[in-house]
């Protein structure tokens, strides 16, 4: 178990509906009680399917209703008063590593320091297609990721103004050639899903290569994703044990329905 007090996050992908009924859940989940809001970075509208939490592959896609990233964060920022707000996660491939330093420099200073920079190596093939960005191999998009996270890194620290806090980065990889690595190396969050079992193996050798690179691994915050119904041994007890930090429940549009939050912090509030 951790020894922090465990965070609860909502994944609310800016998709399938408007942005009035958005902004209108972001503040029920605030007042909820919510620890974390996040969106998702994709251009095209996602399905979330079984095989796609169980194989933690890529999602089938649509032309639904979607918007772009980065200004639903901006507008996030400025709706919400108390919870972190962030992306599960960026695509690294979208944008240029100093231009995403300054957005999220940015978001940060319009939330009064509440920004998360959740960053990724991107993975869905549609998004690169119709946008014209070159898709490359899982291996070019992980070495573009490995070197873009260190020029992140330094033009957040060159900004003026800077970020108003230490900005957490967090990095979704699971990945044990070169993703793994580079969390543990850079991370401050490190974002996981799937079956039960892989991610108890993935966490395994996290932990391992935080303590390879001479970092605590108690010092970065585990997250994961919790899919009831679509992961199976998916149980929030499962996690906790393990040592998680966050547990964030994922809903959509049009009405990105609340029940799974209420449920699972009615869970953290029986705890104790």
């Amino acid at each position: 178990m951790s020894a922090r007090p465990i965070k609860i996050g909502i994944h609310m992908p800016p998709q399938y509906g408007d942005l009035k009924k958005m902004r209108e859940m972001w503040m029920k989940a605030e007042e909820l009680g919510v620890d974390r809001i996040y969106v998702a970075d994709h251009f095209h509208a996602q399905i979330l399917t079984k095989d796609v939490v169980k194989e933690a592959a890529a999602s089938p896609t649509s032309f639904g209703i979607n918007f772009e990233a980065t200004t639903v964060q901006a507008a996030m920022a400025a709706t919400t008063t108390r919870v972190e707000i962030g992306c599960l996660v960026h695509a690294n491939s979208y944008r240029n590593p100093n231009l995403m330093a300054d957005i999220a420099r940015t978001i940060d200073h319009i939330s009064g320091g509440r920004y998360i920079l959740g960053m990724g190596a991107g993975y869905l093939k549609p998004d690169y297609d119709e946008y014209g960005y070159p898709f490359g191999t899982p291996k070019s998009r992980m070495e573009d990721f490995v070197r873009d996270i260190p020029i992140i890194k330094a033009r957040l620290g060159k900004l003026n103004p800077p970020p108003l806090r230490k900005m957490p980065l967090l990095i979704a990889a699971m990945g044990e050639g070169m993703g793994l690595p580079l969390a543990a190396e850079h991370a401050d969050i490190w974002h996981v899903y799937g079956e039960l079992d892989k991610v108890q193996h993935k966490l395994e050798v996290f932990r391992k290569l935080c303590r390879d690179f001479r970092r605590d691994p108690a010092d970065v915050e585990l997250q994961v994703s919790y899919f009831p119904g679509l992961a199976e041994n998916g149980d929030p007890d499962a996690f906790y044990k393990l040592g998680f930090d966050e547990i964030i429940v994922t809903t959509f549009g049009p009405e990105w329905d609340l029940g799974g939050l209420r449920e699972i912090l009615a869970w953290r509030k029986a705890l104790g």
